[in-house]
């Protein structure tokens, strides 16, 4: 039987589309960069499979939706949810625009491609780079970053917890809309790993995660890695 399902609260965490930045493997953090034609289909093609009533996302059962403040988070959030559900949510107070969930701050790395900070870093002699422990020169080291996910974290902690045996009746699940390198950080620490823990992900633009509880409790968050879709009538 499966420990995390429909009655047990979920937290999606949603990718924004692609940009020009994306496209070239630009470090993205506070630089407000569009989303590109292409990053347009992604988020418009994920709403339409996933967002909707009785569908993954179901707008009526999100307690809390958080996003980034930049402008791709807040675009990709709109796209998603569309604006009948998004206005309702927000007339209701349970729409959130955080810096906590905001993009990495890369300082003087913004906007430049991963050789070409090995290349910087070499040049004056300094080791490889690794921004789970090493943070971004001039913009945040990894504890900032912990103790701001770790922020986020806790008050989704106490908007879901009444709601672990699914028996409240009340809109349970919650949205995150934000970016590639934060999310990752936000899914290591939601499974309690230090940012230093080496656990490779991936996460295209445009696309959801899953994260949860193991068997009902708010002390075992869990990554959900699969789940089922009933057939359709």
């Amino acid at each position: 039987m499966s420990d995390a399902n429909a009655t047990t609260p979920r937290v999606f965490i949603a990718r924004h589309g692609e940009t020009e930045w994306t496209i070239n493997g630009r470090c993205t953090g506070n630089a407000e960069i569009p989303l590109t034609e292409n990053g347009i289909s992604q988020v418009r093609g994920t709403g339409e499979v996933l967002v909707g009533p009785g569908k993954l996302i179901d707008p009526a059962k999100l307690a809390h939706v958080f996003t980034s403040p930049r402008q791709r988070a807040v675009v990709t959030l709109d796209m998603l949810l569309g604006p009948t559900h998004k206005e309702r949510l927000e007339r209701e107070d349970r729409v959130t625009v955080t810096e906590d969930i905001t993009e990495w701050d890369y300082g003087v790395y913004e906007g430049l491609k991963p050789h070409e900070i090995k290349e910087s870093r070499a040049n004056r002699g300094l080791p490889k780079w690794d921004i789970w422990t090493m943070g971004c020169e001039g913009g945040e080291s990894a504890e900032a970053v912990q103790e701001r996910l770790d922020r986020l974290i806790g008050e989704i902690y106490k908007l879901q917890t009444p709601h672990m045996d699914g028996k409240s009746g009340q809109p349970a699940d919650v949205l995150i809309v934000a970016h590639g390198h934060i999310l990752r950080a936000f899914t290591k620490r939601w499974l309690l790993y230090p940012m230093s823990f080496p656990f490779t992900m991936m996460m295209e633009p445009g696309a959801i995660g899953i994260m949860s509880y193991a068997h009902h409790n708010v002390e075992e968050p869990a990554i959900l890695v699969g789940m089922a879709f009933p057939q359709t009538k």
